[in-house]
């Protein structure tokens, strides 16, 4: 069956086109990664985050959160029985792509993105505040805190307000397909770079595959082209969602480039 982008759908995919190429053309540019680097922090956020649900999801708890300055991140949890330990340790990758793939619905279905922002920055900022410095506090682990996880996440939580506060409508809406792009995009590099840490030939460092290796005895490249499989179906069908309408589905009218409503 041939299914097409709908004409509806146009602006928003113009919209997510140029939201990439922005995207690529500064993973190119020299020292470009200065300004990406609060996004490449944001997606550590929302990598460590899934961790985090995943750990109360399965009735596990969260022990610790943190976020360092070379964008890695850790996340310490209780270990349960096998179905949780697969569970959170693929909800890292799995859940940043998953993030970005729900950005893409919640534009395609006209979702303010002032709403969309300033949930963002409720989720970062309970992430800091829980799990990057009541819990270890609570529990006595100082070691685990972490000053630059407490000044990024209040930063970046800050940004997302003021961007939803202050931005007009079709500003806020390109930032939001933006922060989608960043974390698809970052999420698919970072799967790539554990798929290549993963083989024989690879350096011997502590990943979430290694992780599931241990606590399960398949090889952990393996569980990297796994997670790169599903990672690709939620792109597919979040991509199948944003771009194609087969009954036809409600139009965002606040999308940059957008035609305006004629009165």
């Amino acid at each position: 069956m041939k299914l097409n982008i709908s004409r509806d759908a146009r602006p928003q995919v113009r919209t997510l086109l140029i939201a990439t190429a922005i995207t690529l053309a500064l993973w190119f540019i020299p020292y470009a990664e200065i300004l990406t680097y609060p996004f490449r922090i944001f997606v550590t956020f929302i990598h460590e985050g899934g961790h985090a649900l995943a750990a109360l999801l399965t009735g596990n708890s969260v022990e610790s959160l943190s976020v360092a300055m070379n964008a890695s991140g850790e996340t310490y949890t209780t270990r349960g029985g096998l179905f949780s330990q697969i569970f959170v340790s693929s909800a890292g990758y799995l859940g940043a792509m998953a993030y970005g793939a729900l950005l893409l619905v919640m534009i395609r279905r006209a979702v303010a993105a002032r709403v969309v922002l300033l949930a963002s920055a409720a989720f970062i900022l309970l992430l800091t505040t829980i799990f990057g410095l009541w819990k270890p506090l609570s529990n006595g682990m100082f070691g685990r805190l972490s000053l630059f996880t407490l000044f990024s996440g209040l930063v970046i939580s800050l940004g997302l307000v003021l961007i939803a506060r202050r931005a007009s409508a079709r500003v806020a809406s390109f930032f939001v397909s933006f922060l989608a792009v960043q974390c698809i995009l970052n999420a698919l590099a970072d799967l790539k770079t554990v798929f290549f840490l993963s083989t024989p030939f690879g350096p011997s460092v502590p990943t979430d595959a290694v992780n599931m290796a241990n606590a399960t005895g398949v090889p952990a490249i393996i569980w990297a082209i796994i997670w790169i499989g599903i990672a690709l179906l939620i792109l597919s069908t979040a991509m199948r969602m944003y771009a194609v309408s087969k009954y036809g589905s409600p139009q965002q009218q606040d999308l940059p480039f957008e035609d305006p409503l004629e009165v």
